[in-house]
């Protein structure tokens, strides 16, 4: 069932939904002479790395009333992405799951 403006979970029919977004980065320093990293040169502070590289990621849409996760993925935000096909992307996670669930 679709809701004009706005968009509900599935399971439970509550509006309380908050997109997710769960990184895992790999943060490298390196050792010289001074100190660990080459852009830090009196102490190690964390945001001064030498490299970074992105190991695992993933989106989601939680729902705050009663818990379920609706896997998503959102590469850029545009004016096509509305409540209307946000509430079709739950609806078919929703049902992918309840065929997932029954194998």
């Amino acid at each position: 069932m679709y809701h004009i403006g706005r968009v509900v979970c599935p399971v439970c029919n509550d509006d309380h939904l908050i997109l997710k977004y769960e990184a895992t980065y790999e943060y490298s320093y390196i050792i010289d002479s001074n100190a660990p990293g080459l852009n830090n040169t009196k102490e190690l502070l964390p945001y001064m790395y030498d490299s970074r590289e992105q190991k695992d990621a993933k989106q989601y849409i939680e729902c705050r009333a009663c818990g379920n996760h609706y896997p998503c993925y959102f590469d850029k935000w545009t004016e096509g992405i509305n409540t209307k096909s946000i509430q079709e992307a739950l609806h078919s996670a929703y049902i992918s799951k309840q065929y997932i669930n029954k194998v």
